[in-house]
C-alpha cells in the first residue's frame, strides 16, 4: 500500500446506474492508475489536458475517461501508448494555478474499454464501452474476502504512517470486487501490474492477484521490521544514511541478490588478474581491494582507494607498442616531415639500428635546443610517427611545484599522480615518445623544484624505479624516448642539463627555408585556407623574397605567417568572385598582399662612418649582427659605455681601449689622445640586455677606426675574445652567428683561429657563399676589416702559444 499524500480513498459506492454517453474525452496520466470509486488528486499541465478541462463546463456532464500511458515520457500519446482499460471519472473540483496548470479531484465510477480514439483536437476523445461489474457471491469469494481482509489490517499495523480508520473502512465494504479496488488503489505496485488489475473483470480471479501483491508486501514490511530490530541493536544512534545502506544491504541479503558494489569489487578484481602487473604493484593492489571490501560504499575513505586501485590498473605496466625496425622506412618519415636537422635523425636512426641489435637497450634521453620556430615540438610527433610509437607532450613553461611531476600524497584531498604518470596512462604504452617541451623555462618556488624532481625521471640509471608520490610504486621509465626541448641551454640547471644528450638545432639557411616553404608550408596553407593548388601558384623568387624582406629569424613560424597572409588575399578575391588562376611570382606582386619590405640591410649605411663596427651575436632566437658605435668628444678622457651592457662586456671594452692605448704609437694615433677627450661607445637596440666576452674585437676595430678615420668594410662582421696582449680566443655559437651573418648579407667572417673547427657544422652553402679569415692577433682582425689598413703598422707574426689561455662563450641573450 501507498502513505504517499494523493493515496487514493474509497467513498461509499453510489446507489443507481450512473448515465454517459459512449464517447468521452479522454484524460491520460502518467504512473498512476484510478480504480472505480477511489478518489484521487492529479495535476494536469499539457496542452491538451488543459484544453479538456477548460472545456468541462461545457459537458453534458463533468464524467471523462482516464487512461494510463504505457511510457510515462511520451507527451501526445496516442491510442497504442495507453492501456486498453480505464475508468469513467467525474471530476469533482478543478483548480486552477497561477502558471496555467490545474489540480483536479477525480471519482473513479465504472470499467471501460478504449475502443477507437475519434479525435485528438484540441483534446483526445474516445469511443468507449462499459464492462460491468461481475457478481461474486460464492463459498470461495467469500473466503478469497476474508483473507483480503486479514491481510490488509496486518499491512496496515506494519504502517503506522497510514490512518487508523483504514482498518474499518476495510471491514465496511461488504462487495468482493469492490474491496479488491480498494486495496489494488493503496498498493504501492508498478503502472503495468495495477493497470493488469483494472483489466481483471473477475472479482475472484482479482482478489487473489491482489493477495498476491499485498503478500509481497507483507512480507517486505516484517522484513524491514527484523532489519530495524537489527540495525538498532548493533549501530544505535548512527548516521540515517549508514542505518539505510545497512537496510539496503540485509535486504540484499534475504533476496539472496548481489550487492551491485561487491560485484563491482569482483570485477575490479578480475581486471587485477588480467592486468600482470609487477609483485609490488600486485601486492599493493590486493591489500587496497581487502579493504575495500570491508569499508562502507558511502564512506570518504572508499572512493580514494577505490580511485587509487583505478590508478594502478589504467597504467600501462608491460604493454608496450613494436618498434618500426625498417631503417630506411623511418627515414623516409623523418625527411617528409621535416627539411634538414641531420642530426636528430642521425641519432634516432642510431637509436634505432643499435634496438635490432639489442632488444633491451634503454630509450634515449634527447634534448634539442634550439631558437623557436625550427621544429623542435613538431619533430617529436614526426620521431613517434616513424617509430610506429604513441606519442605524448606535456609543457613545462611556467611549471614551479614539484608535485607536477611527482603527484601529490594520497593524504591531500584531490591527489593525483604527477604529469608524468598521467601522460603515460594517456599513452597506454610503456614505450612512448615522451616530449618535455619548453624544460628551459621550469620555475621553482617554495613548493618546491621541478627541475630537481626531474633529475630522477631523466636518468637512465633511476627511471626503472621512478617513484610518483601518489602511486608509492616503483615504476618502470626506461623503455620511454624522452624528448625535451629547450630555447636557451644556461637557463637549465647543470645536474639536468648533464643527464641529457643534447642536440643543437641552429636556424635554417635561406635554401633550407625555401625548400621547407615550398614543400611543407604553402601546400599547407593552401589546404587550410580552402585554396586548390591550380588556381594559385607562389613561386620561389616570391618566396626568396619574403624570406629576405618580410622576415628575419631563424625559424620559420614568421615565415609561415606571411605565407598565410599572401594566401588570404587571394582567398578573399576567390570569395568575391574574381576569376584565376594567381601566380605570385616576385616580391612586386607581393606588396599588395604584404606592403613594402619591413627588413633592408643597415650594414653598408651603418658602416660608411668611422667608429663603427659590425660584430656577431647569439640570441635565443638565433644568430644575428651587433653594431658597436664609438664616438669622441672634448672631455677630461672618460669612457662612457651604453645600450645596457653586462658587466663582462663592459670590461671587454675596457681592455680593447687600454689595448689600443698601449699599441697608439704603431695605430699613428697621439699617444695622450685621452687627456683632453671622452670617448662614447655605444650598442644599439638599448631595450635589449647584452653581455659576453665575444664582442671585444667588434669594440676594439671601432675604436681603432675612430681614433684612425679609417672606416671598417660594410661587408664585414666579426667576433671574438680580446686580451691585452692582443691574442683572439674563441667564443661559443659559431654557427649561429655565421648564420646570422648570412642572413645579413655579410660577405666576409673574421673569428678565431681557434674556433675553425666548428665551420664543419655550418652548411656547405653557406661556407661557399662566405668568406672566413681566422686570426689570432687583433692585428690580424685590424688588417682584414679596415678598408686602409695599410696605414696602420700592423704585426702580423704568429704568437707563440701560450699555456693558460681561456675560452670566451657568448651569452647575450
Amino acid at each position: 500500500m501507498s502513505d504517499d499524500e494523493s493515496t487514493p480513498s474509497m467513498p461509499p459506492a453510489e446507489t443507481g446506474e450512473i448515465e454517459f454517453g459512449d464517447v468521452l474525452p479522454v484524460l491520460p496520466i502518467r504512473n498512476a492508475v484510478l480504480f472505480p470509486a477511489a478518489v484521487a488528486p492529479f495535476d494536469v499541465g499539457r496542452e491538451k489536458s488543459v484544453a479538456l478541462v477548460e472545456d468541462i463546463e461545457n459537458l453534458d456532464q463533468p464524467i471523462i475517461a482516464i487512461m494510463a500511458q504505457r511510457d510515462p515520457s511520451t507527451d501526445d500519446p496516442d491510442q497504442d501508448d495507453l492501456y486498453p482499460v480505464g475508468v469513467a471519472a467525474r471530476v469533482l473540483k478543478a483548480l486552477k494555478h497561477s502558471s496555467g496548470n490545474y489540480s483536479l479531484i477525480l471519482q473513479g465510477l465504472v470499467r471501460i474499454r478504449l475502443e477507437q480514439l475519434v479525435s485528438n483536437d484540441p483534446y483526445i476523445k474516445a469511443r468507449v464501452t462499459r464492462l460491468p461489474e461481475v457478481p461474486a457471491e460464492d463459498v470461495e469469494s467469500e473466503a478469497l474476502a476474508m483473507s483480503l481482509r486479514d491481510i490488509a489490517k496486518q499491512v496496515i499495523e506494519l504502517m503506522p504512517e497510514l490512518p487508523r480508520e483504514a482498518g474499518s473502512l476495510i471491514d465496511s465494504i461488504q462487495e468482493r470486487g469492490q474491496l479488491a479496488d480498494l486495496v489494488a488503489a493503496n498498493l504501492d505496485a508498478p503502472v503495468d501490474e495495477k493497470s493488469e488489475l483494472l483489466e481483471t473483470l473477475d472479482p475472484k480471479e482479482r482478489i487473489r492477484k491482489v493477495l498476491r501483491l499485498l503478500t509481497r508486501q507483507l512480507e517486505i514490511l516484517k522484513m524491514r521490521d527484523r532489519i530495524n530490530s537489527q540495525i538498532k541493536e548493533e549501530m544505535g544512534k548512527n548516521q540515517r544514511e549508514y542505518v539505510l545502506r545497512q537496510q539496503l544491504k540485509a535486504i540484499r541479503e534475504e533476496l539472496g541478490e548481489e550487492e551491485g558494489d561487491q560485484g563491482d569489487l569482483d570485477i575490479l578484481e578480475e581486471r587485477i588478474v588480467k592486468a600482470d602487473l609487477p609483485n609490488e604493484a600486485d601486492k599493493v593492489t590486493r591489500k587496497q581491494l581487502k579493504r575495500l571490501r570491508q569499508m562502507q560504499v558511502g564512506s570518504a575513505e572508499y572512493t580514494v582507494v577505490r580511485t587509487y586501485i583505478d590508478w594502478i590498473l589504467d597504467v600501462p605496466w608491460t604493454k608496450q607498442t613494436i618498434d618500426n625496425m625498417d631503417i630506411a622506412a623511418v627515414r623516409k618519415v623523418l625527411d617528409e616531415d621535416h627539411s634538414g636537422l641531420e642530426k636528430v635523425k642521425k641519432r634516432i636512426v642510431e637509436y634505432l639500428a643499435v634496438r635490432k641489435l639489442k632488444t633491451d637497450k634503454k630509450g634515449p634521453i634527447l634534448c634539442l635546443i634550439g631558437p623557436p620556430g625550427v621544429g623542435k615540438t613538431s619533430l617529436g610527433r614526426s620521431v613517434a610517427r616513424a617509430l610506429g610509437r604513441k606519442f605524448h607532450r606535456i609543457s613545462l613553461g611556467g611549471v614551479h611545484d614539484e608535485a607536477a611531476v611527482r603527484g601529490h600524497r594520497r593524504t591531500y584531498v584531490g591527489a593525483l599522480p604527477g604529469q608524468i604518470i598521467q601522460g603515460m596512462k594517456k599513452a597506454g604504452r610503456v614505450n612512448p615518445v615522451f616530449m618535455l617541451d619548453e624544460i628551459d623555462k621550469i620555475g621553482h618556488d617554495f613548493r618546491g623544484d621541478p627541475a630537481a624532481a626531474l633529475l630522477e625521471v631523466l636518468d637512465p640509471e633511476q627511471n626503472d624505479t621512478f617513484s610518483d608520490h601518489y602511486l608509492e610504486i616503483p615504476y618502470d621509465l626506461s623503455k620511454v624516448m624522452f624528448i625535451a626541448t629547450a630555447n636557451m641551454g644556461h637557463t637549465i640547471p647543470a645536474p639536468l642539463l648533464d643527464r641529457m644528450e643534447i642536440i643543437e638545432i641552429p636556424g635554417y639557411t635561406r635554401r633550407e627555408k625555401l625548400d621547407i616553404a615550398r614543400v611543407h608550408l604553402v601546400p599547407k596553407q593552401l589546404e587550410e585556407h580552402g585554396i586548390k593548388p591550380e588556381t594559385m601558384s607562389l613561386e620561389d623568387p616570391a618566396i626568396e623574397s619574403i624570406i629576405e624582406h618580410y622576415t628575419r629569424e631563424a625559424g620559420v613560424r614568421n615565415l609561415e605567417r606571411q605565407i598565410a597572409s599572401v594566401i588570404r588575399g587571394v582567398a578573399v578575391k576567390v570569395a568575391e568572385g574574381e576569376k584565376g588562376p594567381w601566380a605570385v611570382s616576385d616580391e612586386e606582386s607581393l606588396r599588395p598582399y604584404l606592403g613594402p619590405p619591413r627588413f633592408t640591410s643597415e650594414v653598408a649605411e651603418r658602416t660608411t662612418e668611422t667608429g663603427v663596427a659590425t660584430g656577431l651575436a647569439w640570441t635565443a632566437v638565433g644568430g644575428e649582427i651587433l653594431f658597436v658605435e664609438c664616438t669622441k668628444m672634448h672631455g677630461t678622457g672618460t669612457l662612457q659605455l651604453t645600450g645596457q651592457l653586462g658587466d663582462v662586456m663592459k670590461e671587454s671594452a675596457q681592455t680593447a681601449m687600454s689595448y689600443v692605448r698601449t699599441r697608439a704609437k704603431a695605430f699613428g694615433i697621439p699617444e695622450d689622445f685621452l687627456e683632453k677627450s671622452d670617448v662614447h661607445i655605444h650598442v644599439p637596440a638599448g631595450g635589449m640586455p647584452k653581455d659576453g666576452p665575444s664582442a671585444g674585437v667588434t669594440m676594439m676595430t671601432a675604436i681603432v677606426s675612430l681614433l684612425t678615420g679609417i672606416h671598417v668594410r660594410h661587408d664585414v662582421a666579426m667576433t671574438g675574445e680580446i686580451t691585452l696582449r692582443g691574442r683572439v680566443l674563441p667564443v661559443g655559437g659559431i654557427k649561429e652567428k655565421v648564420l646570422g651573418a648570412h642572413r645579413a648579407g655579410i660577405k666576409r667572417v673574421i673569428l678565431p683561429e681557434r674556433n675553425t673547427a666548428d665551420l664543419e657544422e655550418v652548411p656547405a652553402e653557406i661556407r661557399e657563399t662566405l668568406e672566413f679569415v681566422p686570426v689570432s692577433k687583433m692585428d690580424a682582425v685590424l688588417a682584414n676589416a679596415l678598408s686602409d689598413p695599410d696605414a696602420l703598422k700592423l704585426d702580423l707574426a704568429e704568437p707563440r702559444p701560450e699555456k693558460g689561455d681561456s675560452e670566451g662563450v657568448q651569452a647575450t641573450p
